[in-house]
């Protein structure tokens, strides 16, 4: 078998109900948002309710699908990518939570725009210009103009409605892609925002288009729908980008985006064991929540192989992940690859079966379901 060992630590706090002042999980676990594509033209099918389906059915407390995009044409590159506008995508998507809700799990929708890292002329509108805050791609090229404040406020409204849709049609919540550099990332970062108007500046000035986005979305759907940030310091090409040297960098950033309304804070790191800031053993969710004092999710390697990866590194296993839980570090965890490659992962789990769990193959991917 391919996946962890059975921990010596027990797991079982992991699938206890959580509650906070707007939400009720039924478990600790999380679905991490992943990328499957399998929405024609953008509308989930049956086949996509009953994918999420099954992993509520097996344990997960909140699922946060793949990312579901707004209604702007440079938004996604992918036109099986799932959209969050539309009669015909939010019927889809009505069924998807309908049969979540029906296996005890609760959903969010994760919203997103890809900004300068879709490809120029991707489908399903190539003639649709890819935005970028300055114009300028992740290593700093100018590639295109910078978006105007014209296009900030369409985008804008276009993640309020998207919010408002996904209230309406019964998630339970949603997220807003903030991480790996899709475009509110794009804002943070000093490569790819040179903006000189409110939107740019220091790292506190490059957080004006996210702290504007929130407020929107918190408008469009009231103070008790909650609202997560997925955020990181990696990029999708750069497993070492550092948004944050220090707390002291991270600690304002956070408060602004609670300030505005975001009330969970998913935290997104390659190996959630790793420690974020030299001098101490926190990892990034552990600092997160900390300083932000929000509900806070961990992510990174999840219930992935104990063998070690190509750099060397050796995954810790299920105690690591525990004894952070017992330090408060996190409130929520959130696996990925090992659900995408078992929906029976947090069962079997919790039974101790885990010689019966499938592992994670990438060339397994096309056929999961």
């Amino acid at each position: 078998m391919n996946n962890q060992q059975h921990s010596v630590i027990s797991t079982e706090r992991l699938f206890q109900p959580y509650m906070d002042q707007k939400l009720a999980l039924n478990s600790r676990i999380v679905m991490s948002p992943m990328a499957r594509a399998f929405s024609p033209n953008g509308v989930p099918g049956a086949d996509v309710a009953l994918y999420y389906r099954r992993r509520a059915e097996h344990g997960v407390g909140l699922i946060i699908t793949e990312g579901a995009t707004i209604d702007h044409p440079a938004a996604s590159s992918e036109p099986n990518i799932p959209h969050l506008y539309g009669k015909a995508a939010l019927q889809g998507w009505s069924e998807v939570v309908q049969q979540v809700h029906d296996a005890g799990g609760k959903i969010f929708p994760q919203i997103l725009h890809m900004g300068i890292v879709r490809p120029s002329g991707s489908q399903p509108h190539p003639e649709a210009e890819s935005l970028s805050p300055s114009g300028l791609d992740m290593e700093g090229n100018q590639v295109s103009v910078p978006m105007t404040e014209a296009e900030i406020t369409t985008v804008i409204q276009a993640y309020a409605d998207a919010a408002a849709n996904a209230q309406r049609i019964g998630f339970d919540g949603i997220e807003l892609h903030g991480a790996h550099g899709f475009l509110i990332d794009q804002f943070f970062w000093k490569t790819t925002n040179m903006r000189t108007d409110r939107y740019g500046g220091d790292l506190q000035k490059r957080t004006q288009f996210a702290v504007e986005l929130v407020e929107a979305v918190r408008a469009a759907v009231g103070p008790d729908f909650p609202i997560a940030m997925r955020i990181s310091q990696w990029k999708m090409n750069d497993y070492q980008a550092r948004l944050f040297d220090t707390p002291e960098q991270l600690e304002p950033f956070l408060h602004s985006l609670v300030n505005a309304g975001v009330d969970i804070f998913h935290c997104s790191t390659r190996r959630f064991w790793e420690p974020e800031f030299e001098g101490s053993d926190l990892g990034f969710a552990g600092w997160v929540k900390k300083l932000s004092g929000r509900t806070t999710i961990t992510v990174g390697s999840v219930g992935m192989s104990n063998e070690p990866e190509a750099d060397g590194a050796q995954h810790p296993g299920m105690d690591e992940l525990m004894k952070r839980y017992d330090q408060q570090e996190f409130d929520l965890v959130a696996v990925g690859r090992a659900l995408l490659g078992d929906p029976a992962w947090v069962a079997k789990m919790r039974e101790g079966r885990l010689s019966e769990i499938q592992a994670f193959t990438p060339e397994a991917l096309a056929t999961l379901h």
